[in-house]
């Protein structure tokens, strides 16, 4: 088992759409580093839309001698433009990548020359070879779009065939869907570090109306809690700490190899919780 000392923490960030967002990382990010994490990875928007953003933020990381990994999103996507993106990770020194389908930006964009997220994990590995280690994304609680449970198990395992190092979960708040998600991906001869992905609990109706559009399941306890709390934000973010602190706990005890918190660019919540585990 993972003890508290050498259990690995990894942190996601956003990019910042203005010079004063852009510096907020910059600040977060300082106060972040007590955590030490093995990696930090940036989001980019629907097709791409924040790419510049990203690419900047991950620069600065490097910089700073961080482990730094972009999410790298294909759809819409041509074969010679993803050859070119990587030709640029390459030259910046980027070591990692999220690797991801992705979603359109809008209902009329272009699908591009990749259909699925193994597609991209396999042209990169053709392109690159081992240079990169490629997280993907793994989903306990069912990809939103899947057709069932059975064939979003069979995406995740294609990806991992295709050459992935390890995943990324989408955030849940049920330990227990993540260890009988792991179960079912060994079972299927998928033996890849699967990291949790965690999320503060600090804006209640933000989180409810976030999880709703991308299929992350908020236990009925836990939003009647919150429900209840209105607009009682010192109370929100205290029962949010205990409840992510004690699923980290359980995680932690029931074997995960690592954290993965969606900071959305705040330092406090993740501080805390990882205070609270001894990490």
């Amino acid at each position: 088992m993972t003890t508290i000392a050498t259990l690995p923490v990894s942190l996601e960030f956003f990019p910042g759409r203005t010079a004063e967002g852009a510096e907020k990382i910059r600040a977060v990010r300082r106060e972040l580093m007590v955590l030490k994490p093995d990696f930090c990875s940036v989001t980019y928007g629907a097709g791409g839309s924040t790419q510049e953003g990203t690419f900047g933020a991950i620069a600065e990381m490097l910089t700073e001698g961080l482990e730094a990994a972009p999410h790298f999103a294909c759809v819409g996507s041509t074969r010679a433009s993803v050859r070119d993106q990587l030709a640029v990770l390459k030259e910046m020194g980027v070591r990692r990548i999220v690797a991801l389908r992705g979603d359109m930006p809008s209902p009329y964009g272009a699908e591009g020359e990749f259909r699925h997220a193994c597609d991209l994990v396999e042209f990169i590995r053709d392109e690159t070879g081992e240079h990169f280690i490629l997280d993907v994304a793994a989903y306990p609680e069912t990809h939103p779009r899947a057709r069932s449970p059975e064939h979003d198990l069979h995406a995740f395992a294609m990806k991992v065939k295709s050459g992935a190092n390890s995943a990324i979960t989408q955030y849940f708040y049920n330990a227990d869907a993540y260890f009988r998600f792991v179960d079912d991906a060994r079972r299927m001869g998928v033996n890849v570090p699967v990291l949790p992905g965690i999320m503060p609990i600090t804006n209640a109706s933000q989180l409810m109306r976030f999880s709703d559009m991308c299929g992350a399941e908020i236990p009925r306890w836990i939003r009647l809690r919150l429900t209840a709390y209105k607009e009682d934000i010192a109370s929100i973010r205290a029962f949010g700490l205990d409840v992510v602190t004690a699923m980290c706990d359980k995680l932690r005890a029931g074997g995960a190899p690592a954290l993965h918190f969606y900071t959305m660019n705040q330092s406090a919540p993740a501080l805390e919780i990882c205070r609270r585990l001894g990490l």
